[in-house]
Parts: C-alpha cells; sequence; structure tokens
C-alpha cells in the first residue's frame, strides 16, 4: 500500500508540473552570404508577444512592424573585417507567434571576420538567449549571445 501511494504521489507530481508554462526567450537570426551581389541577408525571427512587451506596442497596432525595425536597428550591429556596416531594412511581417524582420548589408566583397552586437530581448528578459547562423562561402558558423555576452565575433 506504501508502494501504491509513493508512486500515485509521484505521478500525481508530474502531472501537476506537465500543466506549468515556462517562458523560453529566444531569437534566431540567419545571416547568408549573396556572392553575386556582394551582400550579407539578414533573417531574423522573434516572438511576437515578446517583442510586443519589449517595444510596449500591441501587435495589432498600425504602426507595430516600424516600431519593431526601430528597435531591432538599436539592438544589432555588424562589423565586417573591423568596419561598421549600415543595414537596410528590407520587410518585416507578423506570422501568428512570429514576427520575421528582413535586413542586409552590401558592399561585402570578402569576409575575413564577422563581428555583431545582438542585444535583441536581453534588457526586457533576463534569461533570453539570441542565436545568429551564418552561411559564408559554404561555412558554416555559430553565435550566441546573452545578457552579459551581447558582442561575438568569428573568423573564416
Amino acid at each position: 500500500m506504501k508502494k501504491f501511494l509513493y508512486i500515485s504521489g509521484i505521478l500525481s507530481l508530474f502531472a501537476l508540473m506537465s500543466f506549468m508554462t515556462v517562458d523560453f526567450f529566444s531569437s534566431m537570426t540567419k545571416v547568408d552570404y549573396i556572392d553575386g551581389s556582394k551582400t550579407l541577408k539578414f533573417t531574423t525571427k522573434i516572438n511576437t508577444s515578446h517583442i510586443s512587451d519589449a517595444i510596449k506596442i500591441n501587435r495589432s497596432t498600425a504602426g507595430f512592424e516600424a516600431e519593431v525595425k526601430k528597435y531591432v536597428n538599436n539592438n544589432f550591429d555588424v562589423y565586417v573585417n573591423g568596419s561598421p556596416k549600415t543595414l537596410t531594412f528590407t520587410g518585416s511581417q507578423v506570422s501568428g507567434e512570429t514576427v520575421w524582420v528582413y535586413f542586409e548589408t552590401g558592399g561585402v566583397s570578402d569576409v575575413s571576420s564577422l563581428k555583431i552586437k545582438n542585444s535583441i530581448l536581453l534588457s526586457a528578459f533576463p534569461k533570453q538567449i539570441n542565436l545568429v547562423n551564418i552561411a559564408y562561402k559554404g561555412a558554416l558558423k555559430t553565435m550566441n549571445f546573452q545578457r552579459g555576452k551581447e558582442v561575438n565575433e568569428v573568423s573564416f
């Protein structure tokens, strides 16, 4: 009988834990080098409600996407071979629980080092993790960013 109560208690605990919600805070950015146009193209995926909370604007507001672009521009910097690059936003879209932001930087003929500052949502969510995957001339590199480690650099 004791064994039955013990097992029942553990199973009840697991059942209760399965109903707990745990927020996972992350963003993902994919960087592709387009050799023909000498361009680095960036695609960033952010949770809609998290970015909405961070910029304090409801996602159904008309200016939401413009504010998201402004926020990303203020929290994402790129340096190619030690030189800062200007980011040009090419679009964005809200798709359910995901906001996609598209931007690029041109005039990139060769990359020996790529330094990125990515502080997206780090001030709003202490456990936020930002990942950046880079595809450059057949090489794949991954960077991760978190509070206290907002800048990362890779070499090719």
